[in-house]
This record gives C-alpha cells, structure tokens and sequence, in this order.
C-alpha cells in the first residue's frame, strides 16, 4: 500500500539524515573483505489477495524483530549478502462474507541473498542489491474459536531489491540503514482446501544497526 510505502522510504532516509553527521573516512574495501551486521528491522507487509468461496482480503501484522546478516567482497566494489531472521506475523481475513475471519499466526523463516554494488562517497559507502528470497513458514498457530481449523501456507521464491549505507564510525565499525522490498507470494489451505487463498505479502524491510569489518 502506498501510506507503508512511504513509511519505509521515509524511515531510511530519516534515519541517514540523523547519522550521516557521525560518519569518518575508512578504508576502501578489498576482495575477501567480511562484514557482519546487526540490525533491528521491521517488516511491513504490503498485501494483496484474493480469497475463493468467501471473497474478502488477508491482513498481516507489522512486526519488528533482530537480523543478522553478513557480506563477503569479491571485488573492491561487488559483494553478496546473506541475512538471517525469523519473524511471526498474526493474519486475519477481512470484509469476507463471515465478517472479519481469524486466521491465527505463522513463523516466517526468509533468508535471503542479494549481489551488492558498493560506492565510497566522501567516507559513506552506499550500496544498491538485487536477489532472491526464500521464505518457508512454519509453527502456523490455529485460533483457538473460530471456523478456521486447519491452515496450510506454502513456501515462496521471489526477487528482492536492497538499497542502503554504511557509516564508519572507525577503522572497522560502522553503523548501518538499509531498505529491502521483497516479493513474497504464498498459496493458502484453510480447513484442508474448502477455502484457497492466493496471497502477495511482498514486505518492506527497513533496518538500522551495526557492523564489524573483518
């Protein structure tokens, strides 16, 4: 949706402005260089639907949770990354003909990997990414009253696109922002298919910590 949409661009750019003032030069980057982050990220579902029998749309929830990730250079200016999180989001199916339905909560496990472009501009080093995403769910948590007793989700690949920077704070630290948008699509079963919903969650991720270069 265009209001989350904002919010995610808005929060990166806020939170460059705010920290660009701590940035110092630092070295350039050489192959074989490690960073490691760490990160407190949200992640902001922006969904689309479409549910058979019943009609309506599915809503997830907001969640902030910790990432970690880390990139390793092949060049001075290319390197990959792999983030690793976990994040649980509450679902619930709105304007159906039951009404507003509950449809429990799902873990998400979403690694994903992106090729990266890093740029040195007056000490901060921007970045630009593209990749693929991964994303299984599991631990899926039924309503305890409700007309829902049984949910399947199925798993995802789609692309991801990744913008952001890292500020040296010295030699080998530097805070980090970064924003990804992710396309994530999953095939619902509820009550073991006697409702099939198709759902695009394609979440933004917007993230802010710190990292380590080894």
């Amino acid at each position: 949706m265009l209001s989350k949409t904002r919010t995610a661009a808005s929060a990166l750019a806020l939170a460059t402005a705010l920290l660009a003032h701590s940035a110092c030069a630092a070295d350039p980057y050489d192959a074989g260089t490690v960073l490691l982050r760490a990160r407190a990220i949200g992640v902001i579902p922006d969904e689309r639907s479409t549910i058979s029998v019943i009609a309506g749309a599915v809503d997830a929830s907001n969640r902030v949770v910790p990432e970690f990730d880390v990139t390793y250079f092949v060049t001075p200016n290319v390197g990959f990354e792999l983030i690793a999180a976990v994040t649980k989001h509450s679902v619930v199916a709105k304007g159906t003909a039951a009404g507003t339905v509950d449809l429990g909560s799902a873990w998400l496990l979403p690694p994903t990997l992106t090729a990266q472009y890093h740029f040195d501009v007056g000490g901060l080093k921007p970045y630009v990414g593209a990749g693929i995403n991964y994303t299984t769910f599991f631990s899926t948590n039924l309503p305890k009253t409700g007309p829902v007793t049984a949910i399947k989700y199925g798993d995802s690949i789609g692309p991801a696109l990744q913008v952001g920077v890292d500020i040296p704070t010295s030699d080998r630290w530097f805070i980090n922002v970064d924003l990804k948008k992710v396309w994530l699509k999953t095939e619902v079963k509820v009550n073991a298919g006697a409702i099939n919903a198709s759902v695009h969650l394609d979440p933004w991720i917007v993230g802010a910590g710190f990292g380590y270069r080894f």
